[in-house]
């Protein structure tokens, strides 16, 4: 936790140490790293009660799903929440964040749409991956995420499958070396409602392929992302499928299903017992909130959230 009773001289150097971590890596383009967060506001955030009392479960928060609340804003409301993390965001605020005591629990890369299924995405994949592998490194986040990226016509999906191993082992031992994790996150391709509540035409929208592609590459630093929405969306089955794949899983996300809304009364997914399986299973990482929020207070609904998975 951050020390309240240092000297702003020790507050400006460690931010300046935090900011020379996120750009010292020679022509990174930081928006590259994460989905779109809001800019810096000047509105100002009525602080929730806390929410954590058991703290079992790690829970970090997905940045863009609150837009449009600025990231900073958002991490004093992880703070005041019990929260010790978020993620989502665009890399020039992790040095604020993480001054306000926060972990960034997983550091984005190249996107999900041009990935390495096809092989004229290899060599920005490879180069974005070992940038983030770096970054997550130093600023001491456990996780980069990756994906498989779209179908392409004229590639078979065993020719796919070869390419994604293909371009995940040219960088896993670079992960390897840093102590950093490559997630693999698993997308529904059913729901074309949204461009960020389904993802027609992804490679890797079968669960037990991702664990495939992950075993292929043959490192324990090769982990999937499970995403309970995108799991219950293409197979249901969730806990068994998470008590089965619980050797490589590196992260969790959340979002209630139908319509990735609130993890309330309105949706199907049960997730206290869900949570309690997680941790039956032994799993220390952290599981992130990445519900669209369509209550109109979205700090209550992130509260609401925060304190249902709090088992």
């Amino acid at each position: 936790m951050v020390d309240w009773g240092m000297t702003m001289q020790r507050q400006a150097s460690r931010r300046h140490f935090l900011k020379s971590s996120v750009t010292a890596l020679g022509g990174l383009s930081l928006s590259s790293l994460v989905l779109p967060a809001a800019e810096e506001e000047n509105a100002a955030i009525t602080l929730p009660e806390r929410a954590v009392t058991h703290g079992r479960i790690k829970q970090s928060v997905m940045g863009w799903c609150f837009n449009p609340i600025p990231p900073v804003e958002l991490a004093k409301v992880c703070r005041a929440l019990g929260m010790p993390a978020i993620e989502g965001i665009n890399a020039k605020f992790y040095p604020e964040v993480m001054e306000l005591g926060l972990k960034i629990a997983i550091v984005g890369s190249h996107g999900f749409a041009n990935g390495p299924v096809h092989p004229d995405n290899h060599a920005s994949c490879q180069e974005k991956l070992l940038q983030s592998i770096d970054l997550a490194a130093k600023i001491g986040s456990p996780n980069v995420i990756t994906f498989t990226g779209m179908s392409a016509e004229g590639i078979s999906p065993e020719k796919g499958a070869k390419n994604c191993v293909e371009l995940w082992k040219s960088v896993i031992g670079h992960a390897e070396k840093k102590g950093v994790n490559l997630c693999l996150e698993h997308l529904n391709s059913r729901d074309d409602t949204h461009p960020m509540k389904g993802h027609p035409g992804y490679f890797g929208d079968d669960v037990d392929l991702c664990a495939d592609l992950i075993k292929r590459v043959d490192s324990p630093n090769m982990k999937l992302l499970f995403d309970i929405y995108h799991v219950q969306v293409m197979h249901g089955d969730v806990i068994r499928r998470l008590r089965a794949l619980k050797d490589i899983i590196g992260h969790y996300h959340t979002a209630g299903n139908p319509g990735r809304c609130e993890i309330d009364e309105h949706q199907e997914i049960n997730y206290p017992p869900i949570m309690r399986a997680i941790l039956e299973t032994g799993y220390e990482g952290y599981v992130a909130q990445e519900f669209i929020p369509t209550w109109d207070d979205k700090i209550e609904s992130l509260r609401h959230a925060v304190a249902l998975c709090d088992v």
